[in-house]
């Protein structure tokens, strides 16, 4: 794991936009708009993901301190 992570930080991104890349050569603007389209709403999903699990242990954390 001390290689892979850094490896899937830096690689992933670069695996992106080399895709869309490819998306706009072979299928011109529309599959760029469409490859585009799919990875906002993924990310638009792990947003509200992540939003809902601070906001619940922020919540969680509140209830759980001791009064004073």
């Amino acid at each position: 794991m001390r290689i892979a992570k850094p490896m899937l930080l830096i690689l992933t991104p670069i695996g992106v936009a080399g895709g869309l890349f490819e998306a706009y050569r072979f299928g011109g603007g529309g599959l760029l708009f469409l490859m585009l389209a799919l990875l906002m709403l993924i990310g638009a999903a792990l947003g509200t993901v992540v939003y809902t699990i601070r906001k619940e242990r922020q919540a969680e954390q509140t209830t759980l301190k001791p009064k004073e």
